[in-house]
């Protein structure tokens, strides 16, 4: 659905079924959809419903994650600063809406807000003068990890692991177009926990800006329509705090960055990590 305001067109009903209604599906048709959806389509407007919108982009091809990419977030980690981008990823099957409940998986659960960004055209070797040509649009992200299955062994810490549980890469509540934004390259990002904010950032502190990401990344492998790529998150995380703080049966994380929403995932008790 195109959202407008605080209403929604039904992208199915007003192209007459020229476009699928499931936006998997129109990652490949990108551009054709920007070039519909700017000519002044009509339709009928309905009340935009929060509790209906899912993943932004359900079922990607591939997921990226950018670890250590915020200069505080790798202080407060002790860990340097990276010369290159450290990438890993978030299996898609992890993947979550902005409104999901979130099952605990041990003790040690924490939370990390993230601009996530979605890829609308293929990009390969893309020069990074060009690589904002190759964005959907962009939205809030939660890198909800489990730090016993992530430094589990100590010696070999299993990163995608750790980040990929079910539920674990929630992502809402809205795309938004990079050319809505007065500035993309710098969007203030944040969250609380039960109301108690815990982070508080801006991406123009990133390392490697989204640009740089898309050139780094597609120069190793084409990166394809409806890919995430979580951007890395800013100092705040739980598992840094003195004494350590993690997520309990109960808790609300609420996720935002200026300019494109916000978004909520409550935590219940799950069967917890078998062996």
């Amino acid at each position: 659905m195109l959202v407008i305001g605080d209403k929604a067109l039904d992208v199915a009903e007003a192209s007459g079924g020229a476009f699928s209604s499931d936006i998997t599906n129109l990652y490949d048709r990108w551009t054709e959809l920007r070039a519909w959806a700017e000519s002044g389509v009509e339709g009928p407007l309905r009340p935009l419903d929060p509790a209906r919108l899912g993943p932004v982009s359900p079922r990607p091809r591939q997921s990226f994650c950018i670890g250590l990419n915020y200069r505080k977030h790798a202080e407060e980690a002790g860990w340097e600063v990276p010369d290159v981008p450290m990438v890993f990823t978030k299996f898609p099957s992890s993947i979550a809406g902005p409104g999901d409940i979130v099952e605990l998986t041990g003790p040690t659960v924490d939370w990390e807000v993230e601009l996530v960004v979605v890829i609308g055209r293929r990009a390969h070797r893309v020069p990074e003068e060009e690589a904002w040509s190759h964005v959907a649009g962009l939205t809030v992200g939660q890198d909800i990890s489990d730090r016993t299955t992530q430094k589990r062994p100590r010696s070999a810490p299993q990163h995608s692991l750790g980040k990929s549980h079910p539920g674990y890469s929630p992502i809402g509540p809205v795309l938004v177009t990079p050319d809505e934004l007065s500035n993309p390259d710098a969007l203030d990002l944040g969250c609380a926990v039960n109301g108690e904010e815990m982070q508080n950032g801006n991406s123009s502190d990133m390392v490697f800006s989204v640009s740089q990401l898309i050139a780094y990344v597609s120069d190793m492998l084409p990166m394809l329509p409806g890919d995430v790529i979580f951007t890395g998150t800013p100092s705040g995380i739980g598992s840094t705090r003195q004494p350590p703080r993690f997520l309990r049966a109960g808790d609300e994380v609420t996720s935002w960055i200026t300019g494109i929403g916000e978004m909520s995932q409550k935590f219940i008790d799950g069967p917890g990590i078998r062996m």
